[in-house]
């Protein structure tokens, strides 16, 4: 489950209020993680109901409103959550009769649909391929969720998830591309309760910054949590297992009816959490989500909720710190950056900075380790590793970053992939272990006799020689994809390293591409008077057809960490050198 999620969507979001801008009343850094290919593939829009509706942004392939972008008083992102929108129920079965199950003392028949659809054949013909599919009351029988199988014996697992049923996503988002203030935001995810397992994140023209985790969730308080879960539901849920990007499942005692999930009046749909209870922050400095839990919106204001939504208390992501700690400084001014506050040149800037938490936190250690290894050689994997060569190069690698011109960051990034092991951040041979009081500092100070660290290093010096790779080769020579047959160079890396503007690396139909990370980009600033400012750039660009101009344009812009200015108004746009204008009869 774990590489499941972190192989889905994720997102960075950063709204910053009145407290935190130079120039301007608010500022939205939106920078959604997406697949660079297939069907989740955002695309950019500006939608315009003259009188009723103006809105700028992005949205997934077939979606008739704008996901992610702004309008003229607010702008909005995503994130993806940590609640889990669906629950298991274990339901007793008679093993001589696996189609029967037991609630509340008596026996029922699970219903059944046969379901067949046709088949491509090795030969190019079509058949018929049929399966049986299975419900319970509390809803369909899996045998298997995200890789890890559910055994059909004594037992059977039902699945129920909020989403089945939920056709409000549209209403959502088309309220949202109306929306006035951070205000009416909230009432419209209140009334909704329309977004699937996404955080929001907006900023408004009056100076205001919101968090809000409000959204369709299984009415799963503490409490009947706690009469209704299983033992493995318990070690799931309440994460005792501290299982790195798992959210908290829940698996519920089917035997009992009263462990469905309950209604409750304030939400809008039976078996819903109330969104009275889900959380939410405005504030004026600056509130954002990197995927970890509402708890730390804003360190300042630590956030409860309900269980079901997320930890508190726990260690936070390396890019959740390192996006906390991106704007604390800023608006601080400690950042090295001139003055104090965002604009739109310094939250670029810090975004394709590129900067890799993991490096602060760990590099200087590593490179201590590295030098004191005997004779430089470390036998691993039955391998006589010689490490020395890396010492100099981690060592010249004073900037941190993922920019496409460092050198060593390719080598740290296997390092840390080794090192963790699949781990929580907390798992590793920290001497200052995480301390809840202060969540965005800790853990830190690796030590560096441990053998880990020789270890991840010799396995990562070994795989680099055995691809061919120097250990000091820049990024751009190793990250990079290919368009209408020309290399592009990529900055970014793993959000495992704390770094913001995530790039994940992979193979595409067996040659090296860019399968994930940041899509459409996109930052607004609002000022008290005139039309929203904003500049955008689609990471993976516009267009999915090689033989289009707009097949890589924003990826080579991209590349070199420029943006594309947005025209908004009517004024703008009729501006453009490029505009044509079709009419559709």
């Amino acid at each position: 489950m774990a590489e499941s999620r972190e192989r889905a969507m994720g997102s960075n979001a950063l709204a910053v209020g009145s407290q935190g801008v130079s120039g301007g009343t608010s500022m939205l850094l939106a920078n959604p993680h997406f697949p660079w290919q297939g069907k989740n593939r955002m695309w950019q829009s500006q939608l315009t109901i003259p009188g009723k509706v103006n809105v700028s942004g992005a949205s997934l392939l077939g979606f008739p409103a704008v996901n992610i972008g702004y309008n003229e008083n607010v702008a909005w992102s995503h994130t993806v959550a940590t609640v889990a929108p669906f629950g298991l129920f274990d339901v007793q079965v008679d093993p001589l009769n696996p189609t029967t199950y037991l609630v509340d003392g008596a026996w029922e028949q699970m219903t059944s649909q046969r379901v067949e659809v046709d088949v491509r054949q090795p030969d190019g013909s079509l058949a018929k391929v049929g399966r049986t599919l299975w419900a319970t009351r509390y809803g369909p029988v899996t045998t298997a969720i995200q890789g890890q199988d559910l055994p059909w014996v004594v037992s059977a697992h039902a699945v129920r998830d909020v989403n089945m049923h939920n056709l409000r996503a549209l209403n959502t988002w088309f309220r949202l591309d109306q929306a006035e203030d951070v205000h009416e935001v909230v009432d419209i995810l209140e009334t909704t309760q329309g977004v699937p397992f996404f955080n929001t994140v907006a900023s408004d023209r009056t100076g205001k910054a919101l968090y809000a985790d409000i959204q369709a969730v299984p009415n799963i308080t503490d409490e009947h949590a706690r009469s209704c879960l299983t033992l493995t539901g318990q070690l799931l849920f309440n994460q005792t297992l501290r299982l790195p990007n798992v959210p908290p499942v829940s698996i519920l005692d089917g035997k009992r009816s009263a462990c469905d999930w309950p209604d409750d009046p304030d939400a809008v749909a039976p078996g819903l959490l109330s969104p009275k209870v889900q959380p939410r922050l405005i504030r004026n400095d600056f509130v954002g989500n990197a995927n970890d839990s509402p708890w730390l919106a804003n360190p300042e204001q630590p956030l409860v909720f309900p269980r079901v939504m997320g930890d508190t208390a726990a260690p936070r992501s390396l890019r959740t710190q390192e996006l906390i700690l991106t704007a604390r400084k800023r608006i601080d001014g400690t950042d090295g950056l001139p003055g104090k506050g965002f604009t739109p040149q310094t939250m670029g800037q810090l975004l394709f900075a590129d900067n890799s938490r993991a490096a602060d936190l760990a590099l200087d250690a590593t490179v201590t380790m590295c030098r004191n290894v005997p004779l430089g050689l470390v036998l691993v994997d039955g391998n006589l590793v010689n490490v020395s060569e890396a010492c100099p190069v981690l060592a010249g690698w004073k900037s941190h970053d993922y920019t496409t011109d460092s050198r060593g960051s390719w080598l740290f990034a296997h390092y840390w992939a080794y090192l963790l092991g699949g781990q929580g951040i907390e798992k590793l041979p920290w001497r200052v272990p995480f301390d809840p009081k202060n969540p965005v500092h800790t853990p830190n100070s690796l030590d560096t006799g441990s053998s880990a660290l020789r270890n991840a290093l010799a396995r990562a010096v070994h795989a680099l020689r055995t691809a061919g790779i120097a250990l000091n080769a820049p990024l751009s020579d190793v990250q990079k994809v290919t368009r209408g047959g020309e290399q592009i160079p990529i900055h970014g890396s793993l959000g495992q390293l704390g770094v913001l503007n995530v790039i994940t690396p992979g193979q595409v139909d067996g040659k090296f591409d860019i399968v994930f990370g940041s899509s459409f980009i996109q930052q607004v600033r609002f000022t008290a008077d005139g039309p929203p400012q904003a500049l955008s750039v689609m990471a993976y660009s516009q267009s999915a057809d090689p033989n289009s101009p707009h097949y890589a344009d924003q990826t080579k812009l991209f590349s070199a960490g420029g943006w594309v200015t947005d025209r908004f108004t009517e004024e703008q746009i009729a501006a453009s050198p490029a505009l044509q204008i079709k009419v559709l009869d």
